[in-house]
């Protein structure tokens, strides 16, 4: 898992009333316990047995449903932004034991870098040395629900042998992919074919990979460096916004 720059901005204060009061830029996201920063922020009460209230603004860049992790990476900058107000009650340690009862990619935006994960993506192990890759990202204006896309797949019947270890990892990532390989794809896409037909376009613009991120539904493609993305980005973004499709440029972050 690699964290890239397209980002929420969440701005969050204490208050003296005691309540948690979530507020969003968009009114498709539930502002109350439904909500992952509202969860965050009771659980990080909770534990630390602080009497205070708390007000997070969420400004949302990153598409509802769309597979990159946008609730979750709330969550934990959740976590982390409240324990910082509070004046650092718990470590990262204590932070990252707290995030899986959150959802299983909290505890790797707690982590915040480049990470092997493992188990249901509580166990991380840091991925050091990778090249920075640059993406475009196209998200086809809808969302995909994760427990559906988890439920249309048979993990029993897919080829391990087409899985690669990370120490077997070719940073060279110009012929990446070969290796690289969503199992979620197959049942997503057979309900979307439209997601089939975006990695292939993104693979004719000059990405080196192309797959659905996370259980969808946007698909990215993977370049060499920032002026072939750029170049893809300029390109398909004109193309595929005249369909209502949202076009992201984005980089990944090492540390």
């Amino acid at each position: 898992m690699v964290p890239i720059d397209l980002v929420d901005v969440l701005d969050m204060g204490l208050t003296d009333d005691e309540t948690i009061r979530v507020v969003c830029s968009r009114d498709d996201v539930p502002v109350d316990d439904r909500n992952l920063a509202y969860q965050a922020a009771a659980v990080l009460l909770k534990v630390t047995g602080r009497q205070t209230g708390v007000r997070i603004d969420i400004t949302k860049r990153i598409p509802v449903g769309a597979g990159l992790g946008g609730g979750s990476s709330n969550a934990a900058a959740t976590l982390c932004g409240i324990n910082r107000l509070l004046g650092y009650p718990l470590n990262q340690t204590e932070l990252l034991k707290l995030a899986p009862e959150l959802g299983a990619d909290v505890s790797f935006f707690v982590y915040g870098r480049p990470a092997v994960a493992t188990g249901v993506g509580e166990r991380l192990e840091p991925l050091t040395g990778l090249p920075r890759f640059w993406f475009v990202l196209v998200y086809p204006g809808f969302g995909v629900s994760t427990r559906w896309a988890y439920e249309r797949v048979n993990l029993w019947l897919t080829n391990i042998s087409n899985h690669i270890t990370m120490s077997a990892f070719p940073y060279d990532i110009s012929n990446l992919g070969e290796f690289v390989v969503n199992d979620l794809e197959r049942g997503v896409e057979e309900e979307y074919p439209v997601l089939r037909w975006i990695k292939k376009r993104l693979l004719a613009v000059g990405s080196a990979a192309s797959l659905m991120s996370g259980s969808g539904s946007s698909v990215y493609g993977l370049f060499l460096g920032r002026e072939k993305a750029e170049a893809a980005y300029h390109q398909v973004k004109k193309e595929f916004e005249g369909r209502g499709w949202e076009v992201f440029l984005a980089r990944s972050i090492e540390h």
